[in-house]
């Protein structure tokens, strides 16, 4: 596995200062995020010269671009707002593949009208599951133009919501291009060590064969994030039963200060 980190985490609009604190805080990969070079996560276009700084930067660092965020609200209740993210997606796309980066990440999405991470209770409802499926089928259609893969990650807050529901909707979308990214601190909110060690076992077991990528999250035991290594996620259970299943791909941290950085890079250096 290569251990890799949100770009984000360290300030910035510089691909080539981000970059370079990414490899000196110990990480050979990168989940990028074009906030990093001063655009919107999500742009309506992005220059040539951001595209060639990105290029420029990943060259002089030696940093993989292991993936390139392209999340917006594909449950949104208002479907103006969901065309407006899926053109902006396609953006992030062919972005992607200017730069050789295989993988975009998705928000699958909620109901809820201003926060893409906030639960809504309308989220369970049927209507709200085929608005995202339909939104996704045309990401994939966009995907396969381009040579991309996405990424969709369970989050207790979106419509998918457990490796079980990606697996859903990968039979659903019959698309090789949908990929799972597995965060074993989304899996669950407020749970004992041992009932989150379950969970995550049969989360790995269930997407199995579809984890493209990672990611190193924690939570403490009242249900607040944590950074990896620093609450109730068995994280050498976890990264264990990711190499059991094959998996041998990127592995992200996030939700970390820049100052943390090195301590969990060498944390997760030891596991892998």
């Amino acid at each position: 596995m290569q251990i890799g980190i949100f770009a984000k985490t360290f300030p910035g609009t510089d691909p080539l200062n981000v970059l370079s604190a990414v490899r000196d805080s110990g990480y050979a990969g990168t989940q990028f995020n074009l906030a990093c070079c001063g655009l919107p996560s999500v742009p309506d276009a992005v220059p040539e010269a951001a595209v060639a700084a990105i290029r420029a930067a990943a060259q002089a660092t030696g940093v993989s671009l292991a993936a390139l965020s392209g999340t917006y609200n594909m449950a949104h209740p208002d479907v103006s707002i969901r065309q407006t993210g899926l053109r902006q997606l396609a953006v992030v796309i062919e972005t992607a593949a200017a730069l050789s980066i295989p993988l975009v990440t998705l928000c699958t999405g909620t109901r809820h009208p201003s926060d893409q991470w906030a639960h809504h209770a309308e989220n369970t409802d049927p209507s709200a599951w085929t608005d995202m499926a339909a939104e996704m089928s045309k990401a994939l259609a966009l995907a396969e133009d381009h040579g991309v893969d996405l990424g969709i990650e369970p989050e207790q807050a979106n419509i998918v919501r457990s490796a079980a529901d990606a697996q859903r909707l990968i039979t659903e979308m019959g698309s090789k291009r949908l990929r799972i990214v597995l965060d074993p601190a989304n899996l669950f909110e407020i749970a004992t060590p041992p009932e989150a060690r379950a969970i995550v076992e049969r989360a790995v077991e269930t997407a199995a064969g579809h984890i493209v990528m990672a990611h190193a999250k924690d939570r403490y035991v009242d249900g607040r994030f944590a950074t990896a290594g620093h609450g109730i996620v068995d994280f050498p259970d976890f990264v264990a039963r990711l190499k059991a299943v094959g998996f041998d791909g990127p592995l992200v941290t996030h939700g970390l200060s820049a100052a943390e950085a090195p301590h969990v890079a060498a944390f997760l250096k030891e596991l892998v």
